[in-house]
């Protein structure tokens, strides 16, 4: 990060770059440069653009050190969620030792269905403030409550903690449905990233009580293969070749564990359980192949799923709530299949009940 991007506030960032976003689209496009195409697929102009002020401004999200990544992390975020998301209650919880906050949008009724969600980071950073507007966003567009889990971080937590908190969170929600006020009957899980990662880990490990419905952004799913998108797309779109690397060193630095199921969710001979899943892919995302082969196995296995590449836009985009239109609607339709999922989740419940 440069020292001048270092001295500003985050405010005053977010506040230039939302400037820089209103100009008319030909500044914008010379301020961007030229379109860049690969794999057959265009970058979008507006996350082109951010990018390029990324670059300008020195914002990057830095692999020196676990603390460094934290910190980089926090302020790009800062300079792109948009301003705090309302009509939304929010309170801490404890979930039998793992932190979470909970959120509820105003006037829900009691009943309502619920959102697990476990933040991205690699599993190395990330944490309840830097997904607090995207939570609130999913909470108050879907009309669910959504707890979001604290779970422990690499490297002081190595493998497999975050996934035995991921657990832990599920199944506190579940024993506790009565007094969150939701339907234990009509619980997702979701998550960007690693979030996803431990999303799609956590509903294959599921125990009498399965979770009806996966909201998966962009997930990390195979550690033991470098698909064909990682090359392609490893340096210069935010997620890069090295930056995984970096991660996976510090959450499973034995090469054994890379094959564990509970890692390489991938990997796991039987994913038939699995609940229907709307899995969104980035384009320009190293992760790319790997989230798209989960859904084929997925699909393989008989799983409904709904795959959804946005072929424009780069890893992190949900996250991306106050700058440019299409990171927005990129979120917004994975909001509308979450909707939908618990819609159909109720009548397949109905159904059971009456026959």
């Amino acid at each position: 990060m440069s020292k001048l991007a270092e001295s500003l506030p985050p405010g005053v960032l977010a506040g230039a770059l939302r400037f820089v976003f209103g100009l008319p689209a030909p500044l914008r496009r010379l301020i961007a440069g030229r379109p860049i195409t690969l794999d057959g697929q265009r970058l979008h102009p507006e996350a082109q653009l951010l990018l390029r002020l990324q670059q300008l401004g020195g914002e990057d999200w830095q692999t020196t050190t676990p603390a460094a990544n934290r910190t980089a992390l926090t302020r790009s975020t800062a300079l792109v969620r948009g301003p705090v998301v309302g009509n939304v209650t929010v309170r801490a919880v404890s979930m039998d030792g793992v932190g979470g906050r909970f959120y509820t949008p105003r006037g829900l009724p009691e009943g309502s269905p619920l959102l697990v969600f476990y933040h991205g980071g690699g599993w190395v950073s990330g944490d309840l403030d830097s997904h607090d507007n995207l939570c609130r966003f999913l909470a108050v567009e879907a009309g669910v409550r959504v707890l979001s889990a604290d779970y422990r971080l690499a490297p002081e937590h190595p493998f497999p903690a975050a996934a035995d908190d991921a657990q832990t969170a599920y199944e506190w929600a579940v024993a506790n449905a009565a007094e969150l006020r939701i339907d234990p009957a009509r619980i997702a899980l979701g998550g960007d990233s690693a979030g996803g990662n431990l999303a799609a880990v956590t509903a294959l490990h599921a125990g009498d009580v399965k979770p009806v419905f996966l909201l998966l952004f962009y997930p990390a799913v195979d550690a033991t293969v470098r698909r064909r998108s990682r090359e392609l797309f490893g340096n210069g779109f935010f997620l890069t070749d090295q930056k995984m690397d970096w991660f996976l060193d510090h959450y499973a630095p034995s090469r054994d564990s890379h094959t564990d199921p509970r890692l390489s969710v991938l990997l796991a001979e039987d994913l038939s359980g699995l609940p229907p899943t709307y899995l969104a892919t980035a384009g320009f995302d190293p992760l790319r192949d790997e989230g798209e082969a989960f859904a084929e196995k997925l699909a393989a296995q008989g799983v409904p799923v709904v795959l959804r590449r946005y072929e424009g836009l780069f890893h992190g985009y949900a996250n991306i709530l106050g700058v440019g239109g299409v990171f927005r609607e990129a979120v917004a339709e994975a909001v509308g299949a979450l909707r939908t999922g618990l819609a159909l989740a109720n009548t397949r419940q109905g159904v059971a009940e009456t026959a």
